[in-house]
């Protein structure tokens, strides 16, 4: 189970960063479909940073899993805000936003089983 768990925590862990990275640069399709969502430019940073530090927990909890359990579950609130702030708005743009969330929900289940 550990060794799935690992590759899920990595899966997880290179979508966030992508993502971070992708609203820290101010990618503009980043920025028009979150500003359709009353995201400024300060709150792209924070939840740049945010998915960042997501990606660097997961990856240094392969060696010490209770980091990846932490940042699993922050993950998982993370993109329950996220789903919100799309359904508020009726927004469709809301399937990234899901299918990362049931990552983030599977690797959390499975670092839990692998402890």
């Amino acid at each position: 189970m550990h060794i799935i768990a690992i590759v899920v925590s990595i899966l997880l862990a290179l979508a966030l960063a992508g993502s971070g990275i992708q609203k820290l640069r101010r990618a503009p399709a980043i920025v028009t479909q979150l500003g359709g969502l009353g995201v400024t430019p300060p709150m792209l940073t924070v939840l740049g940073s945010l998915e960042l530090l997501a990606a660097i927990g997961l990856i240094i909890g392969i060696w010490w899993i209770p980091l990846a359990i932490a940042a699993a579950i922050g993950t998982v609130i993370y993109f329950i805000g996220a789903i919100i702030a799309h359904v508020r708005k009726r927004d469709r743009g809301v399937a990234p936003a899901a299918v990362l969330l049931l990552l983030a929900i599977a690797t959390l289940v499975l670092l839990i089983l692998s402890v």
